[in-house]
């Protein structure tokens, strides 16, 4: 039998950065594990194909679709065999041949029936019988929990090798899934680019838009109502008497010291039940802080929020409920009460109103009118050539009766709902369709050009009950694919220019290169799905060489809410997954969404509609985003990992500035200088007397005095400052510079050290940023999570490092920080990082948490930073430099 290696032969040259990777392809292979991201648009799955040709072994393929299975598939013979001679290979995982082609739930259904053999290991033997070797995973997150397990199994086999390629890696998901992901696919080895790829022209210039919108008077009532709600039940339940009792009862606070074990398991809880009491004025006594570790100093806790409630009440009503049976009628009550105000629902405590809220945010009809002012617009600008798609989660067929007459009753998102307010609502009527796998909908003029197109298909026309100027398109079995290839290229030729469908038919595997317009109307599912959606809109189009790509987002901001609200944050986060050019200003490449210099703060005043119409003044002016493209690309070369520490102040950093670090003993002598000179002429008329009555010593011992006496305070404060704000970055710096020199010596970064360097850039809001040039891409991973640990909220590390002093404990600074995960899993690594950080940063103790004198200072650092418990204190970012 010949070799894949013999059988399989790339027909076509290489792109520059595909050789690039292939060049690098044996180093990155040689520990049998391979992990690439690859955007769309890179020829991720042509690339995945050469690699299983070149490790040469009989390979297992696993898509998360049928669709992509196929690609996998049509791609090999399309790019790989001169003929269609070759048939080794199969699409049937009970059948497996040279190359199996399968998806992850038929593995899994694989999985359970050789569990109802009793033989847990029978997943493992069925690889080793057919002689599998190789494991190609494609897009292997946001899988089911249970398929986790088979992927696993498999691993177990022996001399296996693991491909894994993505476009998106999961950041945005839970950590567990997270670690489950890296667990299964390994460390990044390797990344292909967005701007090398908008570089060699496999990707247009584009760029992402976000439209605000705010909800309707109902929405806006229902959200004011709720919080309203909220805010009532906690101020009564501060003032509750029999509740506090309850609390002053429980094993924590009643019997501390002997409960001190379950207190170290359970420090949020310990320390909600302490900021309730406090807030309740209820005075904590000293022994129940000093038994922890604090003696005299001095604790300032912070205010009751809703996150230290919320960790309050989940203990309380859920947790521990079955341990407090003597207080069950008080519990109860306070269950129903939230349950009223619909801030208890699953058996979990919700007073930020995470899911229903942005639901209803997400799904707000005030969207639809969004929706129609962007196709308005950009067919205002783009005329013939507008070849938009709308994106979203849900058909909505129940509104396909809708007649226009009563607009309010198009209360939900979707894409029927969509196609019917711009049908009735907007002036596009003619070029308006929708695309779904159950539900097509065309213009009647555009019925000649499809029956030309899917002359052999079959299919049946239905005018549309409420308007029949449109028709409904049904066909049957193999039709369907004949139906979908047809409007698509209807959609490609003009006749369709506005195409409306769902994420799970034309968001990922479909291609229609014309794309110039993307709305992303969908609201459920990661930021993975979004990315692919994404792109579709930005792959370049053969014969176009000028295409541009407007992707846009749709964002419904919470008047409640001083950030934004859910929608806002949900689309913050999956903003980390899109690389591109900042909007404004200077361009640069970057993740984010701080890129569009959109506003900080959304106060219920915030003019939206000029927010609007400033975006929408940028969005027409496309033959300007390839010249921005243009000029961030020719700034840079690779991408950075970068750590950004965000500024942590309430005084806008303009107004601080001055006081940074290399300023802060100028700033303190031109104080006192100009305040001198500023006093003597009024201190001179005021002691004149003193001046002729007894001499001159006396007079200059006076005046310096008061100079003394005058001035300090304000040195105090321009130190403490100095401490507080501008030794920040200088402090960051020498323990990036421990994270490194610890890495590099403990060999978990392999590249001599004297070819790393450290390098620090200030941004002009106050965030300064760390990164490392000249190492790998996992190896800049390496520090980049080293050190976002440090700076992170403590939390429940094996090993801390004390910093104490008295003067940081009286201004109440930083003492205590946590040593990275990777530094753990040996004493003498944690030795090692302790080593360098006593160069770098500082005289410190090294603190094993999982003594009770550890646990004690474990829960004294918890508390003493407890006031960063829920804030972000740095982020990380994807710079092109």
């Amino acid at each position: 039998m010949s070799t894949i290696n013999n059988i399989l032969k790339f027909k076509f040259t290489w792109r520059t950065y595909q050789q690039k990777f292939l060049d690098n392809f044996d180093t990155h292979i040689n520990d049998k594990h391979l992990h690439v991201v690859a955007p769309p648009g890179s020829g991720k799955t042509i690339l995945g194909i050469e690699m299983l040709k070149r490790v040469n072994q009989t390979t297992l393929v696993l898509s998360p679709s049928l669709t992509i299975r196929n690609q996998w598939r049509d791609r090999m013979l399309t790019f790989f065999l001169e003929d269609k001679s070759y048939t080794n290979y199969s699409l049937n995982i009970k059948k497996p041949k040279q190359i199996t082609f399968t998806t992850y739930q038929a593995l899994h259904a694989l999985h359970k029936d050789f569990n109802k053999l009793d033989n847990p290991k029978t997943l493992v033997n069925f690889i080793k019988k057919n002689n599998i070797k190789t494991i190609v995973l494609d897009e292997a997150h946001h899988l089911k929990n249970e398929w986790w397990k088979c992927l696993f199994e498999i691993k177990k086999a022996d001399d296996i090798t693991v491909i894994s390629l993505t476009a998106t890696p999961p950041y945005d998901s839970e950590a567990n899934e997270v670690k489950k992901y890296f667990d299964l696919c390994g460390p990044i080895d390797d990344e292909i680019v967005v701007p090398d790829l908008v570089k060699n022209g496999d990707l247009c210039p584009h760029q992402d838009y976000v439209y605000f919108s705010k909800p309707d008077k109902k929405q806006i009532e229902s959200i004011v109502t709720y919080r309203e709600n909220i805010l009532n039940f906690i101020n009564t339940l501060v003032d509750d008497t029999e509740f506090t009792n309850i609390l002053q009862e429980h094993p924590f606070y009643k019997n501390t010291e002997e409960e001190l074990e379950s207190i170290y398991n359970k420090p949020l809880f310990y320390s909600s039940l302490i900021i309730f009491l406090n807030a309740a004025k209820i005075t904590v006594p000293k022994e129940k802080i000093a038994i922890l570790g604090f003696k005299d100093d001095k604790i300032e806790f912070p205010n009751l929020n809703y996150n230290w409630l919320q960790v309050l009440l989940q203990e309380m009503l859920v947790v521990q409920r079955d341990l407090l049976l003597p207080f069950e009628q008080k519990l109860h009550t306070i269950e129903r009460d939230l349950r009223k105000i619909g801030a208890f629902s699953k058996m979990r405590v919700d007073f930020v109103g995470v899911e229903d809220l942005y639901r209803t945010l997400a799904n707000s009809p005030s969207k639809l009118k969004s929706i129609n002012a962007i196709i308005t617009a950009e067919s205002d600008n783009l005329k013939d050539d507008l070849r938009a798609v709308i994106l979203t989660d849900f058909i909505r067929k129940e509104f396909l009766y809708f007649d226009g007459s009563k607009l309010e009753e198009l209360n939900k998102l979707g894409v029927v709902s969509i196609f019917q307010y711009l049908r009735t609502q907007g002036k596009h009527k003619e070029q308006l369709g929708i695309l779904t796998g159950s539900i097509v909908i065309l213009h009647k003029s555009a019925l000649i050009n499809l029956k030309k197109i899917a002359a052999h298909a079959i299919f049946t026309v239905k005018p549309l009950e409420a308007d029949e100027d449109f028709v409904i398109i049904t066909s049957f079995t193999k039709g369907k694919n004949t139906i979908v290839s047809a409007v698509t290229a209807l959609f490609e030729n003009g006749t369709v220019k506005i195409l409306i469908g769902t994420k799970a038919l034309l968001g990922e595997g479909w291609d229609a290169p014309a794309i110039n317009t993307l709305v992303l109307a969908s609201y459920v599912g990661s930021f993975v799905s979004s990315n692919q959606m994404r792109g579709r809109a930005i792959r370049t189009q053969a014969g176009n060489k000028n295409k541009t790509g407007n992707i846009w987002h749709l964002a419904c901001l919470d008047p409640t809410d001083p950030e934004g609200g859910k929608d806002l944050e949900k689309l913050t986060r999956r903003f980390n997954a899109f690389m591109g050019v900042a909007l404004k200003g200077e361009p640069y490449i970057v993740n984010g969404l701080d890129r569009l210099g959109l506003p900080l703060q959304y106060s219920p005043e915030i003019n939206i509609e000029q927010l609007n119409k400033d975006t929408f003044a940028i969005a027409t002016k496309r033959d300007l985003i390839a010249t921005r493209w243009k000029k961030a690309i020719g700034k840079g070369d690779v991408f950075i990992r970068e750590l950004n520490i965000l500024y942590p102040y309430k005084e806008p950093y303009t107004k601080q500035k001055k006081l940074r670090s290399v300023n802060a003993s100028k700033y303190l002598f031109l104080e006192v200088l100009v305040g001198t000179f500023a006093i003597i002429p009024e201190f001179i008329l005021k002691n004149v007397g003193i001046l002729l009555s007894k001499g001159v010593m006396q007079f200059i011992s006076l005046f310096f005095g008061a100079i003394f006496l005058g001035f300090i305070p304000k040195a105090y404060k321009a130190l403490k400052l100095y401490f507080l704000f501008g030794n920040m970055e200088r402090k960051t710096q020498k323990i990036a510079q421990a994270v490194l020199h610890s890495l590099v010596a403990l060999q978990k970064i392999t590249t001599p050290i004297n070819k790393i360097k450290l390098e620090t850039d200030r941004y002009s809001n106050g965030v300064f940023a760390f990164y490392i040039t000249g190492v790998t891409t996992n190896e800049s991973s390496l520090f980049i999570t080293a050190l976002e640990e440090i700076i992170a909220p403590v939390d429940n590390p094996k090993y801390l490092i004390d910093n104490s002093s008295w003067l940081k404990r009286k201004w109440n600074l930083r003492t205590y920080y946590v040593v990275p995960t990777i530094f753990c899993k040996r004493k003498a690594e944690a030795k090692r990082f302790h080593f360098y950080w006593e160069e770098f940063v500082g005289n410190s103790s090294l603190i094993y948490t999982r003594t009770k004198y550890g646990r004690q200072q474990l829960i004294k650092a918890r508390l003493a930073h407890i006031v960063y418990q829920f804030k972000d204190a740095s982020k990380k970012a994807i710079t092109w430099r």
